[in-house]
């Protein structure tokens, strides 16, 4: 007889004398219920510590879980896209950035631990930070963000003006007040996610009361960023105001595959009769680079009304605030290039500028700038490794460019009315569009 055989003999046996004993047999019973009874009472406490625990946080409007996987996927890969997977050592500290927009929701769960530097209404008047349309939330939060989506620059210094109201429009007087604001407020960058129509200009003067801020910003060492437009697919063939403006950093949008988004504008560099301007020229040529602007990872205000705290919006808003906060780790990097640094002011402007033109990623089969995608896509591991020599001796050197102040010739001839994009839902798949402007 095998081993096997033996075996299965001994346990046949012993199961056959188990069943003939009435001890053994209460024995297995009671066990039986015991067991069930510790796998009942477990499940029970595992429920009641759920319903505790959601009870507890939205007592503490606490919101459970985060931005789903895909939201934090692509948002990994427009980091890949744009050279922050390789920088670990900064966060923005030291920098000042201003964002002039709709508002900030703080109650958003990503942006609990903010603690604001300056807050501005000029459309209410309001002294505690709200956001009543919710493209400032989005915008700020691709800077600031912690926790569920990652801000690029989770420790600058954050103002916020909002002048744009629940409508998503603003007045060229209000924004200006802003910017203005913001220049005020010692900001060493005011990202601008807006535009509209430009007034009246040329050779320096103009028409326009925001260009007229911005020209003032850019004059006392304030870099600005803004955003190109979001006309692409109807382009009226040059890019949004203030973004015009010629040391402003234009940004227009990319797609996570590298490609323009199809709804950036397209810069007019050649000059034109009519309305009257000049040529642009290196480092200024209009857009300057390209940022995420595509299906970018945001935050949404209040829930989005449906209780979604993340979503995602398509503009070339986004981009600016995108690389709005890769300049302000440029600046942490190198603080001889903030206002107040020993080198800053209009000359670092024009330094960093030349470097973009230099070290952004071109398309294929690139070499100059291009209308649609500028100097290409905007590459924070390469400003950085381009800087890394970069000194005080060095930004001295370039020539003195001249600036000429803009005064406001007519209130009558510009444009009242600017608009924002508004971000899309979740489930959009139309990108954010910019209304017309009125007189």
């Amino acid at each position: 007889m095998s081993l096997n055989e033996i075996a299965n003999q001994d346990v046949s046996k012993s199961n056959s004398e188990d069943q003939g004993n009435p001890i053994m047999e209460t024995f297995r019973d009671n066990s039986f219920h015991w067991l069930a009874g510790i796998v009942s009472g477990l499940i029970f406490f595992l429920s009641v510590l759920v319903l505790f625990i959601w009870l507890w946080a939205n007592a503490n409007d606490i919101i459970l879980g985060g931005p789903p996987p895909t939201l934090t996927g692509w948002e990994e890969s427009y980091r890949e896209l744009t050279g922050f997977d390789e920088v670990t050592d900064l966060d923005g500290s030291g920098v000042t950035v201003c964002v002039v927009d709709s508002g900030i929701e703080m109650n958003h769960p990503d942006l609990q631990r903010l603690t604001l530097s300056g807050w501005l209404d000029v459309i209410n008047n309001q002294e505690t930070p709200y956001d009543d349309e919710g493209h400032g939330t989005a915008m700020a939060g691709i800077i600031v963000a912690k926790d569920g989506l990652r801000g690029n620059a989770q420790g600058v210094d954050l103002l916020v003006a909002k002048a744009i109201d629940s409508n998503g429009e603003g007045t060229d007087e209000g924004i200006a007040e802003a910017v203005n604001w913001c220049t005020n407020q010692q900001a060493d960058i005011i990202s601008l996610s807006l535009g509209g129509e430009g007034g009246f200009g040329f050779g320096g003067i103009t028409t326009d009361e925001l260009e007229d801020a911005v020209q003032d910003a850019l004059d006392q060492g304030v870099f600005v960023v803004a955003a190109a437009g979001n006309d692409g697919q109807d382009d009226d063939g040059d890019v949004s105001s203030p973004c015009s403006v010629e040391d402003v950093i234009c940004v227009g949008g990319a797609t996570r595959l590298g490609n323009v988004w199809s709804g950036s504008s397209e810069g007019d560099n050649d000059g034109r009769i009519w309305p009257p301007m000049l040529p642009r020229s290196d480092p200024d040529m209009k857009p300057e680079v390209l940022g995420p602007g595509a299906e970018v990872p945001v935050l949404f205000a209040g829930g989005s009304g449906d209780g979604s705290w993340w979503g995602w919006a398509s503009g070339t808003s986004a981009a600016t605030a995108w690389v709005s906060g890769g300049l302000a780790l440029i600046l942490e990097a190198h603080p001889e290039f903030q206002r107040e640094g020993a080198s800053g002011g209009p000359n670092a402007i024009e330094l960093i500028k030349t470097e973009l033109s230099e070290n952004s990623q071109m398309d294929d089969g690139q070499e100059d700038h291009d209308d649609h995608f500028g100097y290409g896509i905007f590459r924070i591991d390469l400003m950085l490794e381009a800087l890394g020599n970069s000194s005080s001796e060095e930004a001295d050197s370039l020539s003195q460019e001249q600036f000429i102040v803009a005064e406001k010739l007519n209130n009558s001839n510009q444009a009242e009315r600017r608009n924002t994009p508004n971000v899309p839902p979740a489930s959009s798949t139309k990108a954010a569009e910019w209304a017309e402007l009125t007189d």
